[in-house]
Protein backbone atom coordinates (compact mmCIF):
# COMPACT_ATOMS: atom_id res chain seq x y z
CA UNK A 1 0.00 0.00 0.00
CA UNK A 2 1.54 3.28 -1.12
CA UNK A 3 1.27 6.67 0.58
CA UNK A 4 -0.98 7.86 -2.23
CA UNK A 5 -3.31 4.90 -1.72
CA UNK A 6 -3.48 5.57 2.01
CA UNK A 7 -4.22 9.28 1.44
CA UNK A 8 -7.01 8.39 -0.99
CA UNK A 9 -8.47 5.96 1.57
CA UNK A 10 -8.47 8.70 4.22
CA UNK A 11 -10.27 11.07 1.86
CA UNK A 12 -12.90 8.47 0.98
CA UNK A 13 -13.34 7.57 4.65
CA UNK A 14 -13.77 11.23 5.61
CA UNK A 15 -16.42 11.79 2.94
CA UNK A 16 -18.28 8.63 3.96
CA UNK A 17 -18.26 9.76 7.61
CA UNK A 18 -19.86 13.08 6.68
CA UNK A 19 -22.85 11.24 5.22
CA UNK A 20 -25.71 11.43 7.78
CA UNK A 21 -26.43 7.71 8.11
CA UNK A 22 -28.15 5.85 10.98
CA UNK A 23 -25.09 5.87 13.25
CA UNK A 24 -24.58 9.59 12.72
CA UNK A 25 -28.23 10.24 13.63
CA UNK A 26 -27.83 8.22 16.82
CA UNK A 27 -24.79 10.26 17.84
CA UNK A 28 -26.56 13.54 17.06
CA UNK A 29 -29.67 12.44 18.95
CA UNK A 30 -27.72 11.51 22.08
CA UNK A 31 -25.57 14.65 21.90
CA UNK A 32 -28.71 16.75 21.56
CA UNK A 33 -30.70 15.13 24.36
CA UNK A 34 -28.17 13.54 26.75
CA UNK A 35 -25.01 15.57 26.36
CA UNK A 36 -21.73 15.45 24.52
CA UNK A 37 -20.36 12.58 26.62
CA UNK A 38 -23.26 10.34 25.60
CA UNK A 39 -22.61 11.15 21.95
CA UNK A 40 -18.93 10.27 22.34
CA UNK A 41 -19.84 7.00 24.05
CA UNK A 42 -22.13 6.16 21.14
CA UNK A 43 -19.20 6.95 18.85
CA UNK A 44 -17.05 4.40 20.69
CA UNK A 45 -19.83 1.87 20.11
CA UNK A 46 -19.76 2.66 16.39
CA UNK A 47 -15.99 2.16 16.33
CA UNK A 48 -16.28 -1.11 18.27
CA UNK A 49 -18.61 -2.48 15.59
CA UNK A 50 -16.17 -1.36 12.91
CA UNK A 51 -13.31 -3.02 14.81
CA UNK A 52 -15.07 -6.38 14.59
CA UNK A 53 -15.38 -6.10 10.83
CA UNK A 54 -11.75 -5.00 10.46
CA UNK A 55 -10.64 -7.92 12.66
CA UNK A 56 -12.57 -10.36 10.49
CA UNK A 57 -10.93 -8.88 7.40
CA UNK A 58 -7.46 -9.15 8.96
CA UNK A 59 -7.90 -12.85 9.72
CA UNK A 60 -8.36 -13.60 6.06
CA UNK A 61 -11.97 -14.70 6.36
CA UNK A 62 -13.53 -11.63 4.83
CA UNK A 63 -15.78 -13.93 2.86
CA UNK A 64 -17.67 -14.47 6.13
CA UNK A 65 -18.92 -10.91 5.74
CA UNK A 66 -21.04 -12.10 2.81
CA UNK A 67 -23.89 -13.07 5.09
CA UNK A 68 -26.77 -15.21 3.87
CA UNK A 69 -29.82 -13.17 2.91
CA UNK A 70 -31.84 -14.44 5.89
CA UNK A 71 -29.15 -13.44 8.39
CA UNK A 72 -28.76 -10.06 6.73
CA UNK A 73 -32.49 -9.35 6.96
CA UNK A 74 -32.68 -10.48 10.60
CA UNK A 75 -29.75 -8.31 11.71
CA UNK A 76 -31.03 -5.31 9.80
CA UNK A 77 -34.58 -5.48 11.17
CA UNK A 78 -33.51 -6.19 14.75
CA UNK A 79 -31.23 -3.15 14.67
CA UNK A 80 -33.91 -0.98 13.09
CA UNK A 81 -36.54 -2.12 15.60
CA UNK A 82 -34.21 -1.37 18.50
CA UNK A 83 -33.57 2.20 17.35
CA UNK A 84 -37.26 2.85 16.69
CA UNK A 85 -38.17 1.47 20.14
CA UNK A 86 -35.59 3.68 21.89
CA UNK A 87 -36.74 6.74 19.94
CA UNK A 88 -40.43 6.08 20.62
CA UNK A 89 -39.74 5.61 24.32
CA UNK A 90 -37.84 8.90 24.41
CA UNK A 91 -40.78 10.72 22.81
CA UNK A 92 -43.30 9.05 25.15
CA UNK A 93 -41.19 9.97 28.17
CA UNK A 94 -41.26 13.63 27.14
CA UNK A 95 -45.06 13.57 27.52
CA UNK A 96 -45.03 11.63 30.81
CA UNK A 97 -42.66 14.07 32.48
CA UNK A 98 -44.95 17.04 32.20
CA UNK A 99 -43.53 20.00 34.10
CA UNK A 100 -40.50 17.97 35.11
CA UNK A 101 -39.26 18.44 31.58
CA UNK A 102 -38.20 21.94 32.55
CA UNK A 103 -35.21 20.39 34.32
CA UNK A 104 -32.07 19.62 32.31
CA UNK A 105 -32.03 16.27 30.52
CA UNK A 106 -30.49 13.46 32.52
CA UNK A 107 -27.33 11.80 31.29
CA UNK A 108 -27.74 8.54 29.47
CA UNK A 109 -26.34 5.42 31.09
CA UNK A 110 -22.85 4.88 29.64
CA UNK A 111 -23.59 1.30 28.62
CA UNK A 112 -26.85 2.28 26.94
CA UNK A 113 -25.23 5.01 24.83
CA UNK A 114 -22.42 2.66 23.82
CA UNK A 115 -24.79 -0.11 22.76
CA UNK A 116 -27.01 2.24 20.79
CA UNK A 117 -23.98 3.24 18.74
CA UNK A 118 -22.81 -0.36 18.45
CA UNK A 119 -26.19 -1.70 17.30
CA UNK A 120 -26.80 1.11 14.81
CA UNK A 121 -23.44 0.46 13.16
CA UNK A 122 -23.23 -3.30 13.51
CA UNK A 123 -26.69 -3.79 11.98
CA UNK A 124 -25.95 -1.47 9.08
CA UNK A 125 -25.76 -3.61 5.91
CA UNK A 126 -23.71 -0.99 4.09
CA UNK A 127 -20.75 -2.18 6.17
CA UNK A 128 -20.87 -5.45 4.25
CA UNK A 129 -20.53 -3.50 1.00
CA UNK A 130 -17.73 -1.42 2.52
CA UNK A 131 -15.65 -4.39 3.62
CA UNK A 132 -16.27 -6.61 0.59
CA UNK A 133 -16.22 -4.04 -2.21
CA UNK A 134 -14.57 -0.79 -1.09
CA UNK A 135 -11.86 -1.74 1.42
CA UNK A 136 -10.15 -4.35 -0.83
CA UNK A 137 -9.51 -1.63 -3.44
CA UNK A 138 -6.95 -0.05 -1.09
CA UNK A 139 -5.09 -3.26 -0.22
CA UNK A 140 -2.04 -4.52 -2.07
CA UNK A 141 -2.59 -8.24 -2.50
CA UNK A 142 1.16 -8.79 -2.99
CA UNK A 143 1.93 -7.46 0.51
CA UNK A 144 1.03 -8.90 3.93
CA UNK A 145 -2.66 -8.33 4.67
CA UNK A 146 -2.64 -7.85 8.45
CA UNK A 147 -0.49 -4.72 8.67
CA UNK A 148 -2.36 -3.04 5.83
CA UNK A 149 -5.71 -3.68 7.50
CA UNK A 150 -4.25 -2.40 10.79
CA UNK A 151 -3.13 0.87 9.19
CA UNK A 152 -6.46 1.36 7.44
CA UNK A 153 -8.37 0.50 10.61
CA UNK A 154 -6.44 2.99 12.77
CA UNK A 155 -6.89 5.66 10.11
CA UNK A 156 -10.60 4.91 9.87
CA UNK A 157 -11.06 5.00 13.65
CA UNK A 158 -9.27 8.34 13.95
CA UNK A 159 -11.26 9.98 11.17
CA UNK A 160 -14.64 8.61 12.24
CA UNK A 161 -14.05 9.44 15.91
CA UNK A 162 -13.15 13.03 15.02
CA UNK A 163 -16.15 13.53 12.72
CA UNK A 164 -18.75 11.91 15.00
CA UNK A 165 -17.35 13.66 18.09
CA UNK A 166 -17.72 16.96 16.24
CA UNK A 167 -21.34 16.08 15.44
CA UNK A 168 -21.89 15.24 19.12
CA UNK A 169 -20.37 18.53 20.31
CA UNK A 170 -22.35 20.64 17.84
CA UNK A 171 -25.64 18.90 18.64
CA UNK A 172 -24.96 19.27 22.37
CA UNK A 173 -24.46 23.02 21.95
CA UNK A 174 -27.66 23.21 19.93
CA UNK A 175 -29.51 21.42 22.73
CA UNK A 176 -28.12 23.81 25.34
CA UNK A 177 -29.16 26.88 23.37
CA UNK A 178 -32.80 25.83 23.36
CA UNK A 179 -33.18 26.65 27.05
CA UNK A 180 -34.75 24.54 29.83
CA UNK A 181 -38.36 25.07 28.79
CA UNK A 182 -37.71 23.51 25.40
CA UNK A 183 -36.19 20.28 26.71
CA UNK A 184 -39.38 18.39 25.96
CA UNK A 185 -39.13 19.51 22.35
CA UNK A 186 -35.45 18.51 22.31
CA UNK A 187 -36.34 15.06 23.63
CA UNK A 188 -38.99 14.67 20.95
CA UNK A 189 -36.56 15.81 18.26
CA UNK A 190 -33.92 13.40 19.53
CA UNK A 191 -36.44 10.56 19.62
CA UNK A 192 -37.53 11.42 16.10
CA UNK A 193 -33.91 11.27 14.94
CA UNK A 194 -33.55 7.80 16.43
CA UNK A 195 -36.74 6.66 14.72
CA UNK A 196 -35.46 8.16 11.46
CA UNK A 197 -32.18 6.27 11.98
CA UNK A 198 -34.11 3.03 12.45
CA UNK A 199 -36.25 3.73 9.38
CA UNK A 200 -33.15 4.52 7.36
CA UNK A 201 -31.55 1.28 8.47
CA UNK A 202 -34.66 -0.68 7.48
CA UNK A 203 -34.73 0.89 4.01
CA UNK A 204 -31.16 -0.07 3.14
CA UNK A 205 -31.10 -2.90 0.64
CA UNK A 206 -28.33 -5.41 0.12
CA UNK A 207 -26.64 -5.03 -3.25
Amino acid sequence: MTLETWALFCLVEFLLCLKPGPSCMVVISLGLTRGQAAGVLATTGVLAANAIYFAVSATGVAAALSLPAQVFVAIKWLGAAYLVWVGARMIARSFWRGDAAASPPSAAAPGRAFWQGFVSQGANPTLIVYFTAILPQFIDTAAPLAWQVAVLALSSFSIEFAVLSAYSALSHRAGQRTGPRFHRIVDRLGGSLLIAAGAGLARIERD
